[in-house]
């Protein structure tokens, strides 16, 4: 005879059950919203409609005796993959585009570009190298040319553009953005755009991804692509090219650099990898990951990043100098300079600090549920 603890695992199961069956049902309803907003060309992701449906769900919970974080992860983890179901298919902003032309289609993010135009209804041509002899042809009817090769290259491509038609848009993607901007607005007399899109070529879906937007030359005719990227998804974050190239020398450079130095400094030392693993928590495993996910992609990206931005070396050696005073303190057992500077730190942070100890909490959470990162 089943004992009780087998009849109430059964019945659990019986949940479970249920639940896939509910999460199917789901997955059919927003496939067809996600067929809807292609239609009319509704975003993918609507912020005010996500808060609106977590909050009723959590005072739902609440009246239910259910942890309302619980059912928040729940759904946040739900919704992700609910917009993946609705990536099929969108409408496209502007039917007269004749036909789209990305330089380095082929390539990692380029594809990207290549897949999400295409899959809204436009005619795309990819141009590699050995595709230069027809060029002239593809840029006769060219409504935009979107610029994706890697950075070294950028401005040697674009100087080449000098012959596109007088109202197509020259865009770039490239990670920096003042010579990019100044070399499209030399070389092209009509619309010119600068993005960046601040995700690698891992990503399944442009749904809350950032893309930095630099404006270059009449604005007015770029506006459907602008347009093309927010129903995709994206969140579009409006900079100049100076402001963004100096954000990203913190946002990128230093932490690419500091997670490469990090990496250089463990083959020194030569630790047991699966030993630090082992005996790290969540937190010290998800910072050992982040590390590692460095290595595992492309060097010449990352090398292009750090090199390429002309204030890498200044902000890398006043980084170098922070580092040293630290380490001097450490040297002369000044545990009192050390906490005066922590708080100092501290109060630039200011709320963001508290902000982020809880939102690295649920991080961590989901983290140490991972069997990946957790073993």
């Amino acid at each position: 005879m089943p004992t009780e603890l087998e009849k109430l695992r059964d019945q659990i199961d019986a949940v479970d059950s249920e639940l896939v069956a509910l999460l199917a049902r789901r997955a059919a309803l927003t496939e067809q919203v996600g067929l809807y907003k292609s239609k009319v060309g509704l975003p993918v992701y609507v912020p005010a409609r996500e808060a609106e449906l977590i909050e009723q769900r959590c005072e739902q919970a609440k009246a239910m005796g259910v942890p309302p974080t619980l059912v928040e992860d729940l759904l946040r983890r739900i919704m992700r993959e609910s917009y993946h179901t609705q990536n099929k298919r969108y409408m496209c902003c502007a039917p007269e585009v004749e036909n789209i032309v990305v330089i380095g289609g082929g390539g990692a993010l380029g594809r990207i570009f290549v897949d999400m135009f295409t899959r809204s209804g436009y005619k795309v041509d990819i141009l590699e190298q050995n595709d230069w002899p027809k060029a002239n042809d593809m840029f006769a009817t060219a409504s935009l040319v979107l610029v994706a090769v890697p950075i070294k290259l950028t401005e040697q491509i674009i100087a080449k553009l000098d012959n596109l038609p007088e109202d197509c848009i020259l865009a770039d993607i490239t990670s920096t953005k003042a010579v990019p901007l100044n070399a499209m607005l030399n070389a092209h007399k009509g619309p010119v755009v600068g993005l960046h899109p601040m995700f690698g070529p891992d990503v399944s879906s442009m749904v809350k991804q950032v893309v930095v937007v630099c404006h270059g030359r009449e604005e007015d005719k770029y506006q459907w692509l602008l347009q093309q990227m927010r129903v995709w998804g994206a969140a579009l974050q409006e900079t100049d090219a100076q402001e963004h190239d100096d954000s990203m020398v913190f946002i990128q450079v230093m932490r690419h650099f500091s997670s490469y130095v990090f990496g250089a400094h463990l083959l020194t030392e030569n630790p047991s990898l699966d030993r630090l693993i082992s005996l790290s928590s969540p937190i010290y495993r998800l910072e050992l990951a982040m590390v590692g996910r460095l290595f595992a992609q492309d060097p010449a990206l990352y090398t292009d990043i750090i090199f390429n931005n002309k204030d890498s070396v200044a902000v890398l050696t006043s980084f170098r100098d922070t580092f040293d005073n630290a380490l001097d303190m450490l040297k002369k057992g000044d545990k009192g300079a050390f906490i005066k500077l922590f708080f100092k730190v501290g109060a630039w942070f200011g709320d963001y600090s508290k902000q982020s100890l809880v939102d690295s909490k649920k991080l961590l959470l989901k983290a140490n549920d991972d069997r990946t990162i957790s073993e």
